[in-house]
């Protein structure tokens, strides 16, 4: 269960940091970047993959409601494709930061990168699991990321894009088999790019 010991051995503001949306074929991937107040963390606040759509949701607006401040930050399909996804990551994260109300004078940031910062970073692995302000991040980034595809599943119908998310489900392979792919596919990818060959082949 995340807590805010790294947060209170430091002085001065600390934000997480984290991302959503690395390993899909379609779609942007997402960095939020969040400073709790220490005195009004709201409940509920954990790893965003232990929680229910249902928590998901009331922590995002509790987080939204209570938090010092929070920014999200996005890399495009079009810099996915141009950078790859870690160099996309790291820019969507680099946003989130610099587009926060407030300057952290340290920032923790979940996994083992670390984005080019002004200030002092922190990686931790698995960090969503011990750190509540990643915690946080995960939360904002997830559900601003899920919300943004369902989105994009209302633009480009067929895909399935409001439950799969743009991750490599079937139904999805089955959807660019007979839809053919998007502006918002990933093509630097390998398997979007063999499913669109094989695709191209039947035709």
């Amino acid at each position: 269960m995340p807590d805010f010991t790294r947060e209170r051995q430091h002085d001065g503001i600390v934000a997480g940091v984290d991302e959503a949306g690395r390993g899909p074929w379609a779609g942007p991937v997402i960095a939020a970047a969040v400073i709790l107040d220490p005195v009004r963390i709201p409940d509920g606040i954990d790893d965003c993959k232990k929680l229910t759509p249902k928590q998901l949701d009331r922590a995002y607006d509790a987080i939204r409601q209570n938090a010092l401040a929070f920014a999200v930050g996005e890399a495009s399909v079009e810099e996915i494709d141009r950078f790859n996804i870690l160099s996309a990551t790291m820019l969507a994260m680099e946003r989130a930061v610099s587009w926060l109300a407030q300057v952290p004078r340290l920032v923790l940031v979940d996994g083992n990168r670390a984005p080019k910062l002004s200030c002092t970073v922190q990686t931790i692995v698995e960090g969503d699991a011990k750190s509540l302000s990643i915690a946080a991040a995960s939360i904002i980034a997830k559900v601003y990321r899920d919300r943004f595809m369902c989105e994009l599943d209302r633009r480009h119908p067929g895909y399935g894009w409001a439950r799969n998310k743009g991750y490599g489900t079937n139904d999805h392979r089955m959807a660019i088999n007979r839809l053919g792919i998007t502006a918002q596919h990933r093509l630097s990818f390998t398997a979007v790019n063999q499913t669109q060959i094989l695709w191209s082949a039947a035709e």
